[in-house]
């Protein structure tokens, strides 16, 4: 009798694991697909989620000022993020605009005149011997000099034409982002329930929430402590370079906030632009440029504590690799995702492993 059985029940089995197989292979499909559509809007909507978390404290403030009101108060965080944006923005780009002109109208002319460089740029490291050779003659033959280094100019120029389109593609992103922040703003709330419940499906419901906890704090730690400082950092250097009029401004501010975003000196950029405005420019007005570089270089040591409110205790290590990361993964915008996302990897890791020698160590205090 159960020999009789077994085929129906072995074809019952296959009939089962085909339909099976073919709804998996279904799902995986739709899964795959959807993640395709919305692939080109995953970093801005990711960056628009990191900047609701780092501002949601400021957001409940101004919601209770407001009477309760979460939608005017996400419009009025939304627009002042944008003029803050934007207006420092225009003005770096109207400032190289006005440099290349003025550049392309001296060279067309041939008034163009580059100051002697100083006998101090011999001593620099590595570069300093050929960087005052080609300075030099650059400073007494323009033209010769544009000609032996032709190849290595046209690079540049290559170089900073597509910086500057790609910078308008960063501010294009970045004010989509921050519009999505304002969108996410009004469904906080919603949104933080739903975090909880995926987390509490994966691991339960307490370490669920404790997960989602820990993530919010981590995001506001680093958007906060290394971004925030970051993009203050940039402000004021680039608003020192705007007013003693140093040429393409924009640039050397991107840099400065590449460098302050992973972790490193300001003072290697600012430091040779010093230099370069004491040939430039008379003594005090180069004097107060140094002390304002300099206390750029220095502000972030009292706005984190200020930003923060304790301490880091994300390794700068993973800062720097989360930044570096991203930045090659996804581009500028990477910079910023990359490294608060590789932060919160961090953390929740730590977490689990914490929380494997806490089990431990109470089986073993229970024995």
């Amino acid at each position: 009798m159960t020999d009789s059985l077994a085929p129906t029940d072995e074809g019952l089995f296959n009939r089962r694991a085909i339909e099976a197989a073919i709804r998996i292979g279904l799902i995986f499909l739709l899964v795959i697909w959807c993640f395709n559509i919305v692939r080109p809007f995953v970093l801005l909507v990711l960056w628009g989620a990191i900047l609701a978390v780092a501002v949601y404290p400021l957001f409940e403030k101004l919601q209770s000022v407001l009477g309760g009101r979460k939608k005017l108060a996400a419009t009025l965080m939304t627009l002042m993020a944008l003029a803050m944006l934007v207006t420092p923005s225009v003005m770096l780009s109207g400032s190289a605009i006005e440099n290349s002109q003025t550049l392309a109208s001296q060279m067309k002319e041939g008034t163009l005149r580059i100051p002697p460089p100083s006998d101090k740029v011999q001593t620099w490291p590595l570069v300093g011997e050929k960087l005052h050779n080609a300075w030099s003659l650059a400073s007494t033959n323009l033209s010769a000099a544009l000609s032996r280094y032709k190849e290595q100019l046209t690079e540049v120029a290559k170089w900073i034409l597509g910086a500057a389109a790609g910078a308008g593609a960063v501010l294009l992103q970045f004010i989509v982002s921050i519009i999505i922040a304002g969108a996410l703003l009004v469904y906080a709330q919603s949104g933080t329930d739903a975090v909880v419940k995926v987390t509490a499906r994966l691991v339960g419901k307490e370490g669920g929430e404790k997960l989602a906890a820990m993530a919010g704090a981590t995001i506001r730690s680093v958007a906060q402590g290394v971004l925030g400082v970051a993009l203050i950092q940039a402000v004021l250097a680039g608003i020192g370079l705007l007013v003693i009029g140093v040429p393409y401004a924009g640039i050397w501010t991107l840099l400065v906030l590449f460098l302050a975003i992973i972790q490193l000196p300001t003072i290697l950029i600012l430091g040779p632009i010093i230099v370069y405005v004491f040939t430039i420019t008379t003594t005090v007005p180069a004097v107060l440029f140094m002390f304002w570089s300099l206390l750029v270089g220095v502000s972030d040591s009292f706005l984190k504590p200020l930003l923060l409110g304790r301490g880091l205790d994300v390794p700068m290590l993973v800062i720097l690799l989360g930044a570096i990361g991203g930045m090659v993964l996804s581009g500028f915008i990477g910079l910023f995702v990359g490294a608060v996302v590789l932060a919160v990897g961090y953390k929740l890791f730590m977490l689990w492993l914490n929380e494997g020698r806490e089990v431990a160590s109470d089986v073993a205090a229970g024995s």
